[in-house]
């Protein structure tokens, strides 16, 4: 009984424990205050899934090496972030970098590289086995976006927003009590169920054909977004946003594209409805305040273009 417990325990997790001076208890590890604050628990449901849940600050970086490089190959990566409960966002530009999202990567591609995480850590990463995920698959026909992921052969990467049914599965996974017993099988049936709905999503993209990614391209694509989203008053201009990603507009648009599932223009324009919402109902700020604080000279288009987006008229979702 006491081995099979140890091998539910992921091996980064150990020694993640090394590194700090502590230990793993009940698969869970609690971050020494002389090192900072928060927790870290991982667990290895069977050879093809795992899963490991990171909320912690740290007082410095810390280097881990990665102890199952080998067994990672196989694997595809789903990196949940900004799923924890924020007490306060410092600014509007902040809050919208902070949406809840999920990257999902082949193996080939460093998610980290992306997006540093440093010595603040609130994620939940699952890993699956390629193969078994594929073994699910074989008599489905498969979108082109779902047989490249499963392929896993090239490096890629798919950003997806998180909307309410999944933030759901999450918090269960972080808050439910669940009894030793059924744990690991709750929250593999949790793991699997996260997984089985993105890849959904993920089958809805269009695109026909994909494009290998390496480091610098995805971190340019994610420089033009944060630009674009911190001055959501001006709409952005594909010219310029390419000038200053050192691309052409083509390549811009179509990786744009292929990371996060829409067009530039349409991805600013949710993320701009998504600010206006806040700002009626969080700020409580007029309809007309809003849509001129947003860059909209007509107001009359304001209300049509939030419409398109929120299911409601902006005079109607500020009372709702």
């Amino acid at each position: 009984m006491k081995k099979d417990k140890q091998e539910t325990i992921p091996k980064i997790l150990k020694k993640l424990a090394q590194l700090l001076g502590t230990e793993v208890k009940n698969r869970r590890l609690e971050i020494p205050e002389k090192f900072g604050k928060g927790y870290c628990t991982g667990f290895i449901f069977n050879e093809h899934i795992r899963m490991i849940i990171s909320n912690y600050e740290l007082n410095e970086d810390l280097v881990v090496e990665y102890p199952e490089v080998n067994a990672s190959k196989r694997m595809i990566f789903f990196k949940f972030q900004n799923i924890f409960p924020k007490t306060e966002i410092a600014s509007t530009d902040k809050h919208l970098m902070e949406m809840p999202s999920v990257l999902v990567a082949t193996s080939s591609l460093n998610t980290d590289d992306v997006i540093s995480i440093h010595t603040n850590t609130a994620v939940i990463n699952i890993e699956v086995d390629a193969d078994y995920l594929n073994e699910l698959f074989a008599f489905s026909e498969k979108s082109p976006v779902l047989q490249s992921l499963l392929e896993n052969a090239q490096p890629l990467l798919f950003e997806q927003i998180i909307y309410p049914s999944l933030q759901k599965i999450v918090d269960e996974i972080v808050t439910e009590s669940v009894d030793e017993t059924f744990k690991l099988f709750f929250l593999r049936i949790k793991a699997e169920e996260l997984v089985c709905r993105l890849l959904m999503e993920l089958e809805k993209r269009d695109e026909k054909q994909l494009y290998a990614l390496n480091t610098h391209d995805i971190q340019t694509i994610y420089k033009v977004k944060e630009k674009m989203l911190e001055q959501l008053e001006i709409p952005p201009v594909i010219g310029e946003l390419a000038m200053g990603a050192n691309m052409s507009p083509s390549k811009l648009k179509r990786l744009f594209k292929q990371v996060f599932g829409n067009s530039i223009f349409s991805y600013y324009q949710e993320f701009r409805m998504k600010e206006a919402s806040r700002l009626l109902k969080e700020e409580k700020l007029t309809v007309s305040d809003v849509g001129y604080k947003l860059g909209f000279t007509n107001l009359s288009h304001f209300a049509k273009v939030f419409n398109e987006h929120i299911g409601m008229k902006p005079k109607q979702y500020s009372r709702f």
